[in-house]
């Protein structure tokens, strides 16, 4: 079907059409900022999400599966990345002792160092580029609106 061909119930408004680029550049605008800002402690955002779940892991390790899931990253994605974090000494990956074809990733101490280091100043990127422009009535809205498009895509 062409875009010629698409009836009038399936079209956007030009509101709407507005709204979505302005949503598709803003996140591409704060991304490309919180990128930035953790470049500068060494980590890509891939990094920081990565040990971030690791961080938050009970022993602070996941099976290489699970990562994936939380992360919601394909496998082999997550396997080529882990590979060049556990270069950096970042992460290290083990055999599972319940299950011999899967994988174990585990924070190492280095890893949560690198961790430790970046998350201040992350942190007031975030709040920099993003809480403080918001006010907290704007703040509920945006909560309120990304929950109801959170539901929507899932079901």
């Amino acid at each position: 079907m062409s875009i010629r061909e698409v009836s009038v119930v399936e079209r956007l408004t030009s509101k709407q059409l507005a709204t979505w680029r302005a949503l598709l550049d803003t996140t591409n605008d704060l991304r490309r900022a919180l990128g930035a800002q953790l470049q500068e402690s060494g980590l890509s955002p891939n990094d920081y999400q990565v040990l971030l779940a690791l961080k938050e892991a009970e022993g602070k390790q996941l099976r290489s599966s699970e990562l994936a899931a939380r992360i919601d990253w394909e496998r082999s994605r997550l396997s080529h990345h882990l590979g060049r974090m556990e270069r950096r000494g970042l992460i290290r990956r083990h055999d599972c002792a319940t299950d011999s074809r899967g994988a174990v990733v585990a924070l190492t101490d280095e890893g949560a160092h690198v961790f430790r280091r970046a998350t201040p100043p992350h942190t007031r990127a975030i709040k920099k580029h993003f809480a403080d422009a918001l006010t907290p009535r704007q703040f509920e809205a945006l909560d309120d609106i990304l929950r109801t498009l959170g539901r929507h895509g899932a079901s």
